[in-house]
């Protein structure tokens, strides 16, 4: 069994910048870094290369899994705050928070990352103009890579680290044991074993049931987290691109009336495509955009989520939003799309609906009734939301407006961690997505570069 100082449990956002910090700083410790996805090179999804028009379910799925995790085939959108994307800051305090996400975006901007502007909502008109409707905008700065300047950059990071870290992938960590020398020693499914002094759980969004199993094994406390639920929206670009030229990312957040519950905005692609990807089997919806013009499609999309949080005694909410989502493929064999006329007037869209259509669709999805799937609270918050924002951005509420289903984002229950992001247990640390601290690129990189720090100490020169 090969020994190492670190091993780190997949190479997503937290592992990335966690191995490019190791390796700027001076330090003596052997890493290895493990991920049951692709290398950054072979992340190709079959979709992409054409060679199919619908997700056919990949195992691991190259959208969510492989080097620089779920974010590397993203747009590439950095959000530095505090408001949304995590709650590292209730650990190292607001301060250090955005400083170690000012330092990831120095990274970002060393290796390209600065040829993307860095928009920034705090004196956007828009905030006012929101407010006169009830929609309250939060405050960010934002940078946006593109999905194609983000897989460069993430290249050149790779490049960096590869010389000093060990780096295995298309491999599975199937068992993980805390010695009685405090030491840990893990299994794939390769038949190899590892052992290492200090073990960090990276995992990200699709680890959430792997590193829960690890965490219950270990006697490691996990608190619950929502789940939310909604669609992705796409329109014709012109009907958000006064928004979207100003702030770029508009994290736009709404209470209904009818219910009272909490509806936002996330992940705007101006100019950008709807994608599906699969998580544990499941075919979800997603959305990315590029940096280089010529791959901007006429279209704008976003996802309208809403925040589902369960009291006792359900506690399995990542459960609740999988079994929607599995409704949606029972019954489109993977994402459902259906025009908004359709939706309000209780009709599905079918095929020859769809094709007098004057939006097109950026993603081969089905045809069909969301209301079939999504359950009425969720969908009337929805449709609230839907002429809500057509007050700020007249065209959203068109009849051609397209919601594809369904939109899922699992938030990994929370691992009990100090302000070190190490769990009660001496040398097993939880970071990123998959530790349940943070839920977005920044944070999740900020929260590698912290550990990073902590341990690189520990092996000085």
């Amino acid at each position: 069994m090969k020994k190492y100082d670190i091993i780190i449990v997949g190479s997503g956002a937290a592992g990335v910048f966690l191995s490019y910090e190791l390796t700027k700083i001076d330090n003596k410790a052997s890493v290895l870094m493990i991920d049951k996805g692709a290398n950054l090179e072979a992340r190709t999804c079959p979709i992409k290369t054409g060679r199919v028009n619908s997700c056919v379910k990949c195992s691991p799925c190259h959208i969510m899994n492989g080097y620089g995790g779920a974010g590397t085939l993203s747009d590439g959108k950095y959000n530095i705050t505090t408001r949304f994307g995590g709650d590292l800051h209730s650990y190292v305090g607001v301060n250090e928070a955005m400083a170690l996400m000012e330092y990831v975006d120095s990274v970002l901007c060393e290796m390209g990352g600065s040829e993307a502007k860095l928009y920034s909502t705090e004196n956007s008109d828009l905030k006012t103009k929101a407010l006169r409707h009830d929609l309250h905008l939060l405050d960010a700065k934002v940078r946006h890579l593109g999905t194609d300047r983000n897989v460069q950059i993430l290249g050149k990071i790779f490049d960096i680290t590869k010389k000093r870290i060990d780096m295995i992938f298309n491999t599975e960590v199937t068992g993980v044991i805390h010695n009685e020398d405090g030491t840990f020693s893990i299994k794939t499914d390769k038949g190899e074993e590892f052992g290492c002094d200090n073990l960090v759980l990276a995992t990200g969004r699709s680890g959430s049931k792997w590193i829960a199993n690890v965490c219950d094994s270990m006697g490691i406390a996990q608190r619950s987290n929502r789940v939310d639920i909604g669609v992705r929206v796409e329109l014709p670009a012109q009907v958000f691109k006064h928004i979207t030229d100003d702030v770029y990312e508009s994290k736009i957040v709404y209470k209904t009336d009818k219910y009272n519950d909490m509806v936002r905005t996330f992940c705007m692609n101006p100019y950008g495509e709807v994608v599906s990807e699969n998580t544990n089997g499941i075919v979800t919806v997603n959305g990315h955009s590029y940096a280089d013009p010529s791959l901007h499609t006429e279209n704008t999309n976003f996802a309208l989520l809403v925040s589902n949080k369960f009291t006792e005694p359900f506690r399995d909410s990542n459960e609740y939003g999988e079994s929607i989502a599995r409704l949606s493929n029972m019954l489109g064999g993977g994402v459902l799309m259906q025009r908004f006329g359709d939706l309000v007037k209780g009709r599905r869209s079918s095929k020859r609906r769809m094709e007098k259509c004057f939006t097109r669709p950026t993603l081969n999805a089905t045809p069909g009734d969301l209301s079939l799937v999504i359950p009425k609270r969720q969908l009337d918050d929805i449709i609230e939301m839907i002429y809500a924002l057509d007050k700020i951005a007249p065209g959203t509420a068109n009849e051609d407006t397209l919601l594809y289903g369904v939109e899922v984002k699992f938030y990994n229950s929370k691992v009990e961690v100090d302000e070190n992001l190490e769990t009660k247990v001496k040398g097993l640390y939880a970071l990123g997505d998959g530790s349940g601290v943070t839920h977005s690129l920044s944070q999740a990189s900020a929260s590698g570069v912290l550990v990073a720090r902590i341990l690189a100490d520990k092996y000085k020169k």
